[in-house]
């Protein structure tokens, strides 16, 4: 498959990379150059510069997003145009799928209310033996204005799964970091390695035809989760190899 990333610059877009490129055509959509891969060089939010890189393309992985970091001004412009032109310039270059990725900040409000907020904190004896586990089903509950522009693209891929030819597969990726290790109480509920995190890209990408929409949650196998992975380990075979138990 000639598969498109856009972002690879970025630690999971090099994940995913380094996962899928002997089994695939991998190419790039980035603001800078990606050694060794063919690269398209435009920003996100300009529809008219990304349309060539998507000619000819099996699937699309969307990594590229902004964060408020950059100011809410690109962060606006890059998760909300610049979702909305990848989805738009896949449908016109006939492309088949797309995997958003997404972000399990769409739902850590829940971390509010308890046992949710006790696991966060490490309280796990107040924890009860048997809690619900938050899945796709669940009402979303942003926690931040970030997380409320990811919701515009899950929105984006449903639209677009129902509307077009398109499968539109939503992943909300959890904790991933330089260091590939869980380092803060709280991150020991929804930290995913990078090998976890690009295996469920590559399932994805790789999942039947006939798998038009679904949100998955993109977390390794950690002891204290409380978003569902059970889903994606059904549908499309995730089978995670990290828990951040290791990092006690």
């Amino acid at each position: 498959m000639k598969i498109l990333v856009t972002g690879m610059s970025g630690r999971i877009g090099s994940a995913v990379r380094r996962r899928m490129e002997g089994n695939h055509e991998m190419y790039a959509l980035n603001r800078r150059d990606v050694p060794g891969v063919p690269t398209t060089r435009a920003d996100i939010a300009d529809l008219d510069a990304i349309k060539p890189a998507f000619a000819g393309m099996d699937a699309v992985v969307h990594m590229a997003a902004g964060f408020e970091r950059e100011g809410n001004d690109r962060m606006l412009l890059s998760n909300l145009t610049g979702s909305y032109n990848i989805f738009e310039a896949s449908r016109e270059a006939g492309v088949k799928r797309v995997v958003y990725a997404s972000s399990g900040r769409v739902i850590s409000n829940y971390e509010r209310d308890e046992p949710y907020k006790a696991i966060v904190e490490g309280r796990y004896d107040e924890v009860p033996a048997d809690f619900p586990i938050i899945d796709h089903r669940a009402p979303v509950r942003p926690e931040s204005l970030y997380g409320c522009t990811k919701l515009w693209g899950e929105a984006l891929a449903r639209y677009y799964s129902e509307t077009f030819d398109m499968s539109c597969i939503v992943i909300r990726v959890g904790y991933v970091n330089d260091e590939d290790m869980a380092n803060s109480t709280r991150r020991f509920s929804h930290w995913s390695s990078q090998r976890d995190i690009a295996q469920l890209v590559e399932r994805c990408v790789e999942a039947p035809d006939d798998l038009r929409f679904d949100i998955f949650f993109g977390t390794s196998g950690n002891k204290w989760n409380y978003r569902d992975i059970e889903h994606a380990k059904r549908v499309v075979g995730y089978d995670p190899e990290d828990n951040a138990e290791a990092f006690r």
